[in-house]
């Protein structure tokens, strides 16, 4: 009598990502690690949360001369391959590394790396920010030269700028600070 038996399939290696966003001192990066099949999809809500992004504009990616993100149902924007279905490991295509542009009005511009293959288990949790350093930029507050300009403003009290980015922002700002409590907090909530 032949038993059920059900085999489980084994837990995909994890890609170690280094996450630079570039134009911007001082330099704001991350490191990550991730299901090597994780879609592209999941993985640009992976990047926003590690980064500190609010997800409110649109995205692409740029891995091995193609280009994925959501596909503008009204023809809109730029051609882009669906990120829904599509996984990191397939689009790499060997290549080490891609790039990843958030919000065309500003230009987040970030250069991402494939530092190396982990084992499945090597985090406490899937997926982890392993370290990072300086805050995001707050969103809409332009490109790179408009968040110098900012950070200027709110560094000097006497700057003709500094108590109108203070009331938009909202609050402090310390641009050498970098969360990764919170950040992996919000990784928590991403089902790979």
């Amino acid at each position: 009598m032949a038993k059920n038996v059900r085999l489980l399939k084994p837990e995909p290696d994890l890609l170690l990502l280094h996450i630079e966003l570039k134009w911007v001192e001082p330099t704001i990066w991350r490191r990550i690690a991730v299901p090597e099949n994780i879609t592209l999809g999941t993985l640009h809500t992976v990047i926003q949360f590690a980064m500190g992004w609010e997800g409110g504009h649109m995205h692409e990616f740029e891995i091995a001369g193609e280009n994925y993100g959501i596909p503008d149902s009204d023809g809109w924007g730029p051609r882009v391959n669906s990120e829904t279905r599509q996984t990191l490991i397939k689009a790499l295509y060997g290549k080490k590394t891609f790039s990843y542009l958030y919000d065309f009005g500003d230009g987040w511009d970030h250069r991402i790396e494939v530092e190396k293959k982990l084992p499945a288990g090597a985090c406490p949790q899937v997926p982890y920010c392993v370290d990072g350093a300086n805050a995001c930029p707050p969103e809409d507050i332009g490109d790179a030269p408009g968040y110098a300009e900012f950070l200027e403003a709110i560094a000097d009290p006497d700057h003709p700028e500094h108590d109108n980015m203070v009331e938009w922002h909202g609050d402090s700002f310390d641009p050498t600070v970098f969360e990764w409590e919170r950040a992996n907090e919000r990784l928590k909530d991403i089902k790979v």
